[in-house]
């Protein structure tokens, strides 16, 4: 299993386009706030609820979505989501060339690309799954993480210079710009695309083979019924393996991110540190998830799968409380470094093999909805802790807020799968 192996044609044009639309995404952080204060002079209030509402509401356009998605072929989905985002981030530029740009349409734009990226995330799991062997799923999210963590560290701080030379639009054309390649990118891979769920007149007998028993009779003839919508979280609360795993994740991200703006006010308002201190300090410690990734597939072919998502997941849990105690100077800047180091070392390590994972023990007439589920659960509970945050730091101080963060993340562990379970299903294997 060297790390540097082909995986086919196929996955090679699903990574390079997953690279773009990452690099875009990153290029573009936290593009739309800057716009809501460079451009339309918003306030704090107005900016938290734009973050806040654009996750909360793109989550809940993106439930029927996740069952609608189940009963399509995945690529042209993940096409369309790709064509979607790029149109929505073009609006913004246009409304501002012609005068006519307001919050309003930041909120609609946030929406839209919030339920576009579920819904391409939760598509192109299940199209990664038919694309990849399965002993070769964590190579692949392997190789996806260390994309993420490479664009995470070059994308932010790149986007601030293009913003300083080219002004406040400047990112969101290059996001926008990375989606239609992503697009084609989806559109080259080319070939016939197994269909995993459709009209029972279409399907061939293998096909058929692919679903359960007890399988959604909607599902077996390609319609949608109410009930299936929960499917994916039936799925997850009832695995042995995924349901905790699932809890822990969406709390401990929630956890993570929720005091994320508390922290930005603590370090460039009450600490004084410069913008570009600020960005350096969290794109450095990203360096850590191209290690994490890398020595996440050895550590499983060495001590177990198991072994490594209850080791990874709780060492990620111990390093936040310490971003409670950073001071001025530069001191407080490398105990920052340290800090994000650390939990994006471990984060990465954990994540390729919770993703292996949880395609693995998910059926393919699942994997959508399943997937989905996740993203929706995970994307709700951050904002609303984004927000309870928020409120908690203005009642005891930005500190108080950080370190209950982290004294609370110390607590996750145990949600952790404490042992390993065997899938319940026939039609995957276990790397």
């Amino acid at each position: 299993m060297a790390g540097g192996r082909s995986l086919g044609r196929g996955f090679g044009w699903l990574w390079a386009a997953y690279g773009v639309s990452t690099f875009g995404t990153r290029l573009a952080f936290d593009a739309l706030p800057i716009i809501a204060v460079v451009v339309l002079h918003a306030g704090s209030t107005e900016v938290a609820l734009l973050a806040a509402s654009g996750l909360a509401v793109g989550a809940a356009m993106a439930v029927p979505l996740g069952a609608w998605v189940e009963l399509r072929r995945k690529r042209p989905v993940m096409i369309a989501a790709d064509l979607v985002r790029c149109a929505a981030l073009l609006s913004i530029p246009a409304a501002f060339a012609l005068d006519g740009l307001s919050l309003g349409q930041l909120l609609v734009v946030s929406v839209v690309v919030a339920a576009a990226d579920i819904t391409f995330t939760a598509a192109s799991g299940a199209y990664l799954k038919s694309l990849v062997p399965p002993e070769d799923l964590l190579v692949a999210n392997g190789r996806f993480e260390a994309t993420t963590w490479t664009a995470t560290a070059l994308g932010p701080p790149l986007g601030g210079v293009a913003i300083g030379v080219f002004g406040p639009m400047a990112t969101v054309l290059a996001d926008a710009a990375s989606y239609l390649l992503s697009a084609l990118g989806i559109r080259a891979i080319g070939g016939k695309e197994r269909q995993q769920c459709g009209e029972e007149g279409r399907q061939s007998g293998k096909e058929r083979q692919q679903f359960p028993p007890d399988a959604p009779s909607a599902a077996r003839a390609g319609r949608l019924r109410a009930a299936d919508l929960a499917a994916g979280w039936r799925h997850l609360l009832a695995h042995p393996t995924l349901r905790p795993l699932f809890l822990n994740t969406v709390l401990v991200n929630a956890l993570i991110m929720a005091p994320a703006p508390v922290l930005a006010v603590l370090m460039l308002g009450q600490l004084g540190f410069a913008p570009w201190q600020y960005g350096l300090a969290f794109a450095v410690p990203c360096l850590g998830g191209l290690l994490g990734s890398r020595l996440s597939r050895r550590l499983v072919a060495r001590h177990g799968r198991h072994r490594v998502l209850l080791t990874a997941g709780t060492l990620r849990a111990c390093w936040s409380v310490g971003l409670a105690f950073v001071g001025p100077g530069t001191s407080g800047l490398l105990l920052v470094m340290v800090v994000e180091f650390g939990l994006i070392t471990c984060s990465a390590v954990f994540t390729p093999v919770l993703a292996t994972t949880r395609l693995d023990r998910t059926p393919p007439d699942r994997i959508t909805r399943t997937l989905s589920a996740w993203q929706i659960t995970g994307r709700t509970t951050t904002a609303a802790m984004t927000a309870l945050w928020g409120l908690l730091a203005a009642l005891t101080g930005p500190r108080t807020a950080i370190a209950l963060a982290g004294v609370l993340l110390l607590a996750t562990p145990l949600l952790l799968p404490r042992h390993e379970h065997a899938p319940q299903h026939s039609t995957t294997t276990t790397g």
